[in-house]
């Protein structure tokens, strides 16, 4: 630690709401935390009952997180934040027509977003009524028919956009994309596109397929880990056993992230009777690199570089090398070129970009080809940059240089957020669908789907802005709290005709919209869905390809909620009229909706309704886990680093890289709290964290208010600050900063985003510092 960093640290206990955390992650800490949260949300026994249900194979699916459950259940499969959002879903806590009777919506826009979420579950559908700025009840019936009404008033299908956010099951999105084409449109923006969309831009030209190769299996039998930018103890702590039963096997866990995430440097598993009982805990990084903010991609070509390096040294002297040549000849195409942008970099470069100096990256090279088989995760400090799609796809030169797809123990793991997100994608939910999806939709259901490419959310709020877009049906989300640029955004959102929101809570998207605006409460995952025939249970995919049942078990929170397919069929039938399609029929058995996605994909879901009765449910066919390269030339392709022009972020020493980070507890948008214990912040959220380095570049001390100002100029030409934010000292690269999200969303401009998915920048912001006045 160096003179700053302890100078720094003395000062931590002068700043109100900060501290040390010096245990490791998990253990007794998570526990107490799962016991408040129960007790906050009224649901200490009933909360404790429904977890024992959490991610079994007759239970249901944690909306937590993607990570794949084992082929054996341990008696409970729960991790705390998986707690918290299944205490949020069942709590007591309700938001009837009463408590709208009491707010305005110009009320409850100046709440935060934790208080508005914090009110409990929706119960009935609510409709704004302009003339007392209130939301007030509808009938299900009116709602429908309304909706249907403003859907045919349109005088192009283009102008409604159909948002999705991950949470949805298989059941409820194919439904859903079905109705948007039926209506006429493409305009299925959804939370892929700010998160993981990335992914599925940059691997299927590379690999085949934008999903990951991996099984869990896998990590079982893997000699290397390599972490890029994620934070799995909070954001999917249940892959903490996963990686604490890799490191103590003796597995090499490598990771390159800008924090010291304390889930990454020691975990207590909660499950270990040993380590509880005698405060022991799991070393779980073996090497951790700190990169900087936006130094990934150049990161990733150093150990490249210097595996190249060391192969032609080995060679020289009598060696094999360490590449796979073999398997390069045959499944491969574009290594020589890949090689000569390789060779052609400078260290110096690199060492600037990256934050790591050339020892560190030869070092990391070194231990990526002493391991035979090696996995590379990555999450959305890969996905959230102005190059990320190039920058997975140097992940996955690193993979092929040795071979390390498609076979066991090897492969690439794109960490998922929401616990379908990957499987909505799947089944259609896609603004930029195959020629094979649409045809076989036409084919199944008598269509004439349209071909012409939809909106991503940047897309759709660009259009809504300009008065192109009129209408937005959003199925779950909170759209508003997640997408950036605010001062666009929320305006947009006010430009709107008709927004209709299904949801299980009350949140910031709800109060955003222009002339007509209606709140339809859905069933939550940990609850019954009784439809004509019955019971119904629906499917989700997992980051892993994995698709498998989940069964609601708790008594609904209102008899006036209907379920997201019903919704979804409800206002299809109202908007659409005479149509070939069954609505009702549909959502009366959930078996036959899986029989029209078999109908769709008669590959990938044969046989469906079967086979996800069996325990753990199926996996889809992962070709490129066979190293079937379903790309243009049937080979995987090196693909070299490709920037957009000038970045106009970089050489400006004045300019900061600011990171937005998801605190311990949070989930996405949803606020449960507003401390971060592992990063030692109780009970606040409005801090900046950056080095002692950069706080002596500023003249700033922990403890110092400051505005953060976006450094991007924005199309409109008005500046971007959020103010009032104290410094935190953290152990950081200079240069590299971190607030929470989505408090700073403001200096996330629109036009800042990846430039070939469309994904903004939300993990490498350039911003200014100055004092607050």
């Amino acid at each position: 630690m160096t003179e700053e960093q302890k100078a720094a640290k003395s000062q931590t206990s002068s700043v109100e709401g900060v501290g040390e955390y010096d245990k490791a992650a998990g253990g007794w800490g998570a526990l107490a935390s799962v016991a408040s949260v129960l007790n906050r949300q009224e649901v200490v026994l009933a909360g404790a009952k429904t977890l024992l249900r959490a991610n079994q194979p007759e239970g249901f699916d944690c909306p937590g997180c993607a990570w794949p459950d084992p082929k054996h259940t341990s008696s409970f499969e729960f991790c705390e934040n998986g707690a918290k959002a299944v205490a949020w879903e069942s709590t007591p806590k309700r938001v009837t027509p009463d408590f709208f009777a009491q707010h305005t919506v110009s009320e409850l826009r100046t709440w935060s977003d934790h208080a508005l979420e914090d009110f409990g579950r929706l119960t009935h559908p609510m409709v704004y009524d302009a003339a007392t700025d209130k939301y007030v009840p509808i009938d299900w019936a009116t709602a429908f028919a309304r909706i249907g009404e403003n859907l045919r008033a349109l005088d192009d299908p283009n102008k409604a956009e159909f948002y999705a956010s991950g949470r949805a099951s298989n059941e409820a999105a194919f439904l859903f994309q079905l109705m948007g084409r039926a209506f006429g449109t493409n305009n299925f923006p959804d939370c892929s596109n700010m998160c993981h969309e990335p992914t599925s831009v940059a691997l299927p030209p590379v690999i085949g397929m934008g999903k990951g190769s991996v099984s869990l299996d896998d990590f079982q039998t893997c000699d290397a880990i390599f972490s890029f930018g994620h934070n799995p103890g909070t954001n999917h702590p249940r892959m903490m056993s996963t990686l604490r039963e890799a490191a103590r096997r003796g597995c090499k866990i490598v990771v390159f992230n800008p924090f010291k995430e304390r889930a990454l440097e020691r975990f207590t598993s909660p499950q270990s009777v040993v380590e509880m009982t005698t405060g022991g805990s799991t070393p779980i990084a073996s090497h951790y690199y700190q990169v900087g903010v936006g130094g990934d991609g150049a990161a990733l070509q150093g150990i490249m570089k210097a595996l190249l390096e060391a192969d032609r040294a080995d060679i020289a002297s009598g060696g094999p090398g360490f590449l796979d040549r073999d398997f390069i000849a045959e499944h491969t195409l574009g290594f020589d070129a890949l090689r000569a942008h390789l060779e052609a970099l400078e260290w110096s470069e690199i060492e600037a970009v990256s934050a790591l100096t050339r020892a560190r990256l030869e070092e990391a090279a070194l231990i990526y080809r002493r391991a035979k088989s090696v996995i590379v995760c990555y999450g959305m400090g890969i996905t959230q940059h102005r190059s990320s799609s190039s920058v997975i796809q140097q992940i996955a030169n690193l993979l092929l240089m040795r071979g390390n797809i498609g076979r066991a123990g090897a492969g690439i793991c794109p960490v998922r957020g929401h616990s379908n997100v990957q499987g909505a994608r799947t089944v259609g939910v896609a603004e930029k669908p195959s020629e094979a999806l649409l045809a076989s939709m036409d084919r199944v259901f008598g269509l004439k789907s349209p071909r012409a490419h939809g909106h991503t959310v940047v897309e759709m709020i660009a259009a809504a802005r300009s008065g192109a877009v009129k209408a937005l049906i959003s199925l779950g989300g909170n759209l508003a709290a997640a997408a950036p640029d605010p001062e666009v955004t929320h305006a947009a959102l006010q430009k709107l005709d008709l927004t209709v929101n299904i949801a299980t809570k009350l949140n910031r998207s709800h109060l955003l919209f222009g002339r007509e605006s209606f709140l339809l409460p859905c069933l939550g995952r940990t609850e019954s869905d009784v439809q004509a025939t019955g019971v119904q249970a629906v499917t989700v995919e997992d980051s892993m390809a994995m698709v498998h049942a989940s069964r609601g078990t708790n008594t609904p929170a209102s008899e006036h909620l209907m379920s997201e397919p019903a919704i979804v069929a409800g206002i299809a039938k109202a908007a659409l009229g005479d149509h070939p399609v069954d609505w009702e029929w549909c959502v009366a058995d959930y078996s036959r909706i899986r029989d029209l996605i078999e109908a769709v994909f008669p590959v990938d879901f044969a046989n469906y309704n079967a086979r996800v009765l069996q325990p753990g449910g199926f996996r889809l066919p992962l070709p490129h886990a066979e190293r079937n390269w379903k790309t243009a030339s049937g080979k995987a392709h090196f693909a070299a680093f490709k920037a957009d022009g000038e970045d106009p972020r970089r050489g400006d020493p004045s300019v900061l890289l600011l990171s937005s980070i998801r605190s311990h507890d949070q989930y996405n948008t949803t606020i449960y709290g507003n401390s971060d214990r592992y990063r030692g912040v109780f009970s606040r959220r409005d801090v900046v964290f950056m080095s002692p380095e950069d706080q002596n570049a500023l003249g700033l001390k922990q403890g110092d208010k400051v505005d953060i100002v976006a450094a991007f100029t924005p199309d409109d030409g008005v500046e971007r600050c959020v103010s009032g934010f104290t410094v935190v000292s953290k152990d950081l690269p200079a240069g590299s900063i971190a607030a929470y999200y989505p408090e700073v969303n403001r200096v996330i401009v629109l036009e800042d985003r990846d430039q070939f998915s469309g994904t903004p920048a939300y993990k490498s912001a350039p911003v200014r510092i100055r004092k607050s006045l």
